[in-house]
């Protein structure tokens, strides 16, 4: 490995690390949080998660086309690290204040930022260091395993501020927002490979990106996301206020589940290492089946078994999901669509058809977390995760089947 090639893969790594540090350190603490310092019950929490889910579908849009013309430029990435920032300002200062104010104001304020920084910007940014990863000759899994590194360190980290001052928490992720925009700044991009990439992005219209929503192909990819990645998130986004209710003391029940998370992230981060292998091996299409059954085996088994161990080991099982996904729809979108339109592909079928359906699944499992429980609530999650992998057996393309690159959205000559 030469030493520019290990320059730019730690430099692009590090961005990983950083942006995903402030990711987890702000949502395994989240929940935890509204309910205990903002004094939101869980249909509120609900309804700041569908909040959040729905500003990403008015930026998803947008973002996906700007950042498939912009093409290897940092312009959008340096908007949404830059807003990173502020996370300890906003909500130490600002969000609770909103939400004595008026909930609904607090609420809309709360989402488009949130929105802006991680879920509408994370397509911004996975997407860009994909194509970066591109064209440096970088396995995109090898690059994001630094995020998973940053999930089992905001997770042990987070747990030990989170009990010192539930505050500390938010000013953590700004530190890490301001890291990132420095190691963005310094992101070598070559200048060759951003020549060649202009004139391909300047003949990309919006016409392009409407031809995606033309695609049987692109609806079936965005109904396994629907029905597992979407289902995955909001299962996770009350998990921890369930989990701790199985410990004598809510503090006890904290620690042990941020050192849960810091160890199941730890093991992530050394599966994202094998998981290139792995979906090159079987195939994007399988890997997404696979994903599809570990994410019901889950939910389902949290909600069947409900000792504190077993709990805890059908949470580590997230550990084997989040590889096997993240690699396995980076690979399809590159496999079955025009690479010049990964990012709006990515932002459309990924992001948004599952902020889309978080949106909708939040506020109604937040309600019937309250009318069924938790319990109940989880079978059905379950079944309907187990439902839509199965449909996606026979819906989506089986790539290693077919021996060809489908590339259907080629501009027209």
């Amino acid at each position: 490995m030469s030493k520019v090639f290990k320059r730019d893969f730690l430099n692009y790594g590090g961005m990983f690390y950083f942006y995903f540090f402030t990711w987890a350190i702000t949502f395994a603490f989240l929940p935890i949080w509204l309910k205990d310092n903002a004094h939101l019950n869980e249909v509120q929490s609900g309804l700041i998660f569908s909040g959040i889910s729905l500003a990403a579908l008015c930026y998803h849009p947008f973002f996906g086309y700007i950042q498939d013309k912009l093409g290897y430029k940092k312009n959008l990435f340096a908007i949404i690290a830059g807003a990173m920032i502020f996370f300890g300002v906003f909500f130490n200062w600002i969000f609770i204040p909103l939400l004595e104010y008026n909930f609904w104001l607090g609420l809309f304020v709360c989402s488009f930022y949130m929105s802006l920084c991680l879920y509408g910007g994370v397509g911004v940014v996975e997407s860009y260091i994909e194509r970066v990863s591109r064209s440096n000759g970088f396995e995109y899994g090898h690059v994001r395993l630094f995020g998973s590194i940053a999930g089992a360190t905001a997770s042990f980290v987070g747990g030990i501020l989170f009990l010192q001052n539930p505050e500390s928490i938010f000013w953590a992720a700004s530190i890490s927002g301001a890291i990132l925009c420095v190691l963005l700044y310094l992101a070598p991009v070559k200048k060759d490979v951003i020549e060649k990439t202009k004139t391909n992005n300047a003949v990309i219209t919006k016409n392009d990106v409407f031809k995606i929503l033309k695609l049987k192909d692109f609806w079936f990819f965005a109904l396994i996301i629907v029905g597992t990645a979407a289902i995955y998130d909001v299962f996770d986004q009350q998990f921890p206020n369930y989990y701790v209710t199985f410990f004598d003391t809510k503090a006890n029940g904290i620690d042990t589940f941020s050192k849960l998370c810091a160890a199941q992230t730890a093991i992530e981060a050394i599966l994202m290492i094998f998981a290139p292998a792995l979906v090159n091996k079987i195939g994007a299409k399988k890997g997404l089946l696979l994903f599809g059954v570990l994410t019901f085996i889950r939910i389902a088994g949290s909600a069947i078994f409900t000792s504190i161990t077993m709990l805890s080991i059908f949470r580590l099982i997230a550990a084997f999901e989040m590889p096997l996904m993240l690699v396995s729809v980076m690979k399809y979108i590159t496999q079955v669509f025009d690479v010049r339109l990964s990012a709006s592909v990515y932002l459309l079928g990924f992001n948004l058809a599952k902020q889309l359906a978080i949106v909708i699944f939040s506020s109604i499992a937040g309600g019937m977390y309250l009318n069924y429980g938790f319990q109940n609530t989880y079978i059905m999650l379950g079944s309907a995760v187990l439902i839509i992998t199965f449909i996606s057996i026979f819906t989506l393309k089986n790539i290693k089947k077919d021996k060809v690159m489908i590339n259907k959205l080629a501009v027209d000559k």
